[in-house]
């Protein structure tokens, strides 16, 4: 069996998944993260990426080979 991770991904899939792991978080998570990026006065952008790419270890890679 082969495990592979989001690390073992080439670019262009890495970039496919985090803009796919981006809209998911802010659909459900959008107005908490742009009230807690106006209280804490970070860049909502930059918040929306962090929680993007934590987002992205609850994903389970399935591949066809």
């Amino acid at each position: 069996m082969i495990y592979l991770n989001y690390n073992n991904l080439d670019g262009e899939t890495k970039e496919q998944l985090l803009k796919q792991s981006r809209k998911e978080i802010e659909d459900k998570h959008g107005n908490e993260l742009h009230m807690y990026a106006v209280n804490s006065q970070k860049d909502y952008d930059v918040v929306l990426e962090e929680e993007a790419i934590r987002n992205l270890s609850n994903y389970k890679f399935i591949f066809n080979i």
